[in-house]
């Protein structure tokens, strides 16, 4: 730990999710935002992040790792540019924390495997859809045997930035085997709804779950317990419907953002934000005792 007791925080893109990343980090107590990394000097997300009182350089991870040593890096980019910056910033000691769907890095969910964070130095978040999902479906997966789990989610077409529709089937591709890897079944399918309405709707996750052994009683408990986990880091997690039938679950939840900078139908960086900074905080406060 540095003298201020904080953890020195570098942000890697600077568009919707690294600028409320920004805001996350400063209103932390365990950690300080040190610099904000993009690659086009004129990106009004760098200009908004100096407004914020943020070191800026538009020198992508080259310039972090000259501006460096950082505990935590957030690499809030896309899914090609994280593997060259793996590459780049792997021998420097800082924890990355990948907030796109490359599927390099030990996957994690907060209130499924946290713990696994505090160990690792690259972890990979897999996908808004993957952190809004799994505590629910692993969380099934617990009372029955799953052979099939199927994902759709609904965002906002304004919370979809160019490079989250560049990186849909890395976003599908990583979603669908972490479903498998954290409920255990054979079979996982991930559908994505990219919404035009207006006005636009909230971020919105459907689940269903093909099993042997399961039990309504047993399903709705884990899944409201699940959701409380999730509350913690994330108040506008909400539960919409549960219904359990012979062999078959269906979830539904939605996410409202809250903060100052995001809308509040942009749960989808909501709730992968929230995850990221609860870990690197997890850290700061392991490093502390």
């Amino acid at each position: 730990m540095h003298t201020n007791q904080r953890l020195n925080v570098a942000v890697l893109g600077a568009g919707l999710i690294g600028l409320d990343l920004v805001q996350r980090v400063q209103q932390s107590p365990y950690l300080a935002c040190r610099l904000v990394v993009g690659r086009d000097s004129r990106a009004l997300g760098l200009r908004r992040a100096a407004e914020l009182g943020c070191a800026t350089s538009a020198g992508g991870a080259a310039a972090l790792i000259d501006a460096g040593p950082f505990d935590v890096v957030f690499d809030a980019s896309s899914a090609a540019a994280h593997h060259e910056h793996w590459a780049e910033l792997s021998a420097t000691g800082a924890l990355l924390v990948d907030l796109t769907p490359s599927s390099i890095g030990t996957q994690v969910v907060p209130t499924v495997n946290g713990p696994d964070a505090l160990t690792c130095r690259h972890i990979n978040l897999i996908s808004c859809g993957g952190q809004a999902s799994i505590p629910l479906l692993h969380a099934i997966a617990q009372h029955c045997k799953a052979h099939y789990t199927e994902l759709v989610t609904t965002v906002a077409s304004p919370t979809a930035g160019r490079a989250t529709r560049l990186n849909l089937d890395e976003y599908i591709d990583t979603t669908q085997n972490a479903l498998r890897a954290f409920t255990g079944a054979e079979t996982a399918k991930v559908l994505v709804n990219i919404s035009p309405a207006e006005p636009p709707p909230p971020f919105r996750v459907s689940m269903t779950v093909l099993a042997s052994g399961l039990d309504h009683r047993r399903v709705r408990a884990a899944v409201q317990a699940a959701a409380k986990k999730v509350q913690t880091s994330t108040p506008g997690f909400e539960i919409t419907s549960c219904t359990v039938t012979e062999g078959k679950a269906t979830v539904a939840a939605e996410v409202t953002a809250e903060g100052a900078r995001l809308p509040r139908h942009a749960g989808n960086l909501h709730i992968i934000n929230a995850a990221a900074v609860l870990l690197a905080e997890q850290r700061a406060t392991s490093k502390a005792r």
